[in-house]
């Protein structure tokens, strides 16, 4: 009996002893860690939804949709939380798969991270933000996936904005494009996180990139409630995102076509042509008119993710680059356009605007004769001749004169450089400054040059005067004579500026390189006030309710060395090139009376490859209003090719049609817009 009671008395201990410690775990769960495991509760029911920003339009000057957006139901995939799946979420892809009429391989793939070695498609995003997979899926695709989420964890269907390109791809390289927001992006950039959803995109290039802040807009937030299958099964808090900024911009989405068809019509007359390019500038305010390049493509590509095929066609030199803006990023040997910088260089060193000058056949640059175009003379000249009728020799002496005032092959002390400094003065040699990403400076070939390439050459110039070049003597043992003769001289010598070298330059040829957009820029400054601008794209950002954010200026960057006197007798000789110099024949029947234009050709040879065709313009000469520059690369003779390019842009752009035919002037007048489009408070816009 005592020892029952015992037994009993050992119970009882056990059980209060057990009673006390759950009602010391129960307070401390309950008082001392209440509001943790409340706030831990809370939180396994509800889930932070981040609602991305509606991406603002790109409009054209007249308030004409460039990049617009348009609903689509997109499929995404939480690649994190399929991975921690049992067999890597394989089970839901094929359930997915199913519903979409896709393969399972092709999801796979869409949800692989971007890499070395890693073909696209593929996602180039941060890991850690849901993935869109297919964004052509039809209503009753995304309920099947809505409605049964316990077979399909870790995917959603919503709806989300899409970009939309009604032009095609006129102006693609302008405009840019959209990828994903990367894992480095969001951890390199700092506050980029706070402003961005886990399904933004971020701006590529073009204008996307540029002004890729004010036309993401601010995503909002979304705190709802969900089951335990995840599903909504209510809205707890809500901060709406803020639509990003419309740009609008100063292209005329009517002269953007014009010239896109001009240089793809420039580009078939050429049998070797293998990429053009072409600029419109309002001569009075800087802005870009109209800006292509050809090649292009539809950037539509972009949408939904790119294939590998695709994505490398738009590199490819077979293709020609599309994706590369010729415009804004080509370089290329300007020829005679160059002669407006040399002219002024001219008279800046003090050579008489009214003299005269030996237009000889061919004249000797030191011990070696340099030839006027197919060794013809002219005669004796004016400078005003020598500009429409393009004679070289004039050139050639006078930069050889300036050469050698210098000191030649030994110079001391500071040199003057007269051509080479003229041509920095008209913006040659550095970006314009142009609102677009990529630009490149061009090159002005002067002894600074020439000593900074030496250095970097001169080990493999010393190396190759030895060794020659038998991978080139086994097809072309004249050639491969001749480098390795180069390669000599430039291991000895190749940090000197060579007489021939000067000459080239007077005519934009040799080592100089240029942008069209440069030459746009340089030709405005010349034909307008003087006043050198970087062109701009972008006019003016804008609320979707049309409340002005603000207006994007045009800079004034540099001033001519001219006098009025000066610009306005170079300006008068360039008013006659195209109805009695070199580009006579190209605007052969041009309504001069009504518009007429001026201008200068250029044919630029490059070794290997057909002549560069050039021609820079403006109209009306009187009072210039346009700067319209074409470039097509291997197009031949610029009074052939580029020319009659330019004349269709002013066709187009005036209405101007051959006989028995009528079309419309995509700028009547001749006007181009001076005021902004109106946005009404509803988004729709007021022309």
């Amino acid at each position: 009996m005592s020892r029952t009671r015992g037994r009993l008395v050992v119970l009882q201990v056990l059980v209060v002893s057990m009673l006390a410690l759950l009602s010391v775990r129960l307070w401390q769960v309950q008082v001392v860690r209440g509001a943790e495991f409340v706030t831990a509760a809370t939180e396994t029911r509800t889930r932070d939804v981040v609602v991305p920003a509606v991406r603002g339009q790109i409009l054209d000057s007249a308030g004409r949709p460039l990049v617009r957006n348009r609903t689509r139901l997109v499929v995404s995939v939480d690649r994190t939380r399929l991975n921690r799946m049992e067999g890597n979420g394989q089970a839901v892809l094929q359930r997915l798969a199913t519903v979409l009429n896709r393969r399972p391989a092709d999801l796979r793939e869409r949800i692989r991270a971007c890499g070395p070695g890693v073909a696209r498609p593929c996602w180039p995003g941060s890991p850690y933000q849901p993935i869109p997979i297919d964004d052509h899926v039809t209503t009753r695709e995304a309920l099947q996936i809505l409605e049964r989420q316990e077979e399909f964890p870790g995917v959603t269907a919503e709806v989300q904005a899409v970009r939309e390109y009604p032009g095609s791809s006129a102006a693609a390289q302008a405009l840019g494009y959209l990828q994903p927001i990367t894992q480095e992006e969001l951890e390199k950039r700092e506050g980029l996180r706070a402003v961005t959803s886990g399904v933004d995109l971020m701006g590529r290039d073009g204008l996307e990139s540029v002004y890729d802040g004010p036309l993401r807009g601010v995503p909002g937030m979304r705190r709802v409630q969900v089951d335990r299958l995840g599903k909504v099964i209510g809205v707890e808090r809500q901060v709406a995102p803020r639509s990003g900024d419309t740009l609008i911009t100063s292209i005329d989405s009517k002269v953007q076509a014009i010239t896109e068809k001009a240089l793809a019509e420039a580009m078939k007359s050429a049998p070797r042509a293998d990429g053009a390019a072409a600029v419109v500038l309002d001569v009075r305010s800087g802005r870009v008119i109209a800006l292509a390049s050809a090649p292009t493509y539809d950037p539509k590509i972009w949408t939904g993710g790119i294939s590998e095929r695709e994505y490398q066609r738009l590199l490819s030199d077979k293709s020609g680059k599309p994706l590369v803006s010729r415009a804004i990023k080509g370089q290329f040997a300007p020829g005679s356009t160059f002669k407006v910088s040399s002219v002024s260089a001219m008279l800046n060193d003090g050579y008489p605007l009214n003299g005269k000058y030996d237009c000889p056949g061919s004249y000797m640059v030191g011990s070696r004769p340099f030839n006027n175009f197919r060794g013809i003379g002219l005669g004796t000249l004016d400078l005003h001749t020598a500009l429409v009728k393009s004679c070289d020799t004039i050139f050639y002496k006078a930069a050889y004169e300036q050469w050698l005032r210098d000191g030649g092959l030994n110079p001391k002390g500071k040199t003057k450089e007269p051509m080479a400094n003229m041509a920095r003065a008209f913006g040659f040699g550095r970006p314009t400054g142009i609102d677009l990403p990529g630009e490149s400076a061009g090159r002005i070939p002067d002894r600074a040059w020439k000593k900074e390439l030496w250095s970097e050459t001169k080990d493999n110039n010393c190396r190759r005067s030895k060794s020659g070049y038998p991978e080139v003597a086994k097809t072309d043992p004249a050639r491969a004579a001749f480098l390795k003769q180069l390669a000599y001289e430039n291991c000895l010598e190749g940090f000197q500026l060579r007489p021939g070298d000067a000459a080239n330059f007077s005519i934009g040829q040799g080592d100089v390189l240029v942008t069209p957009l440069q030459l746009a820029a340089a030709y405005a400054a010349l034909t307008g006030d003087g006043k050198l601008r970087s062109p701009r794209v972008g006019w003016a950002l804008v609320r979707p309710d049309g409340t002005k954010v603000k207006e994007i200026k045009v800079p004034v960057v540099g001033k001519l060395p001219l006098s009025p006197k000066e610009r306005a007798y170079i300006k008068g000789a360039l008013s006659e090139v195209a109805s009695d110099g070199t580009a006579a024949g190209a605007f052969a029947g041009f309504p001069m009376d009504r518009v007429k234009v001026g201008g200068k050709t250029g044919t630029a040879e490059v070794y290997g490859k057909a002549d560069t065709s050039w021609f820079a313009s403006f109209a009306p000469t009187d009072k210039p209003r346009f700067v319209v520059v074409a470039m097509v690369s291997q197009g031949g003779m610029g009074g052939e090719t580029a020319a009659p390019a330019v004349r269709k842009i002013y066709e187009g752009i005036y209405g101007f049609a051959p006989a028995g035919k009528s079309i419309s002037a995509a700028l009547p007048g001749g006007r181009p817009a001076t005021e902004l489009p109106v946005i009404k408070r509803d988004g729709t816009v007021s022309r």
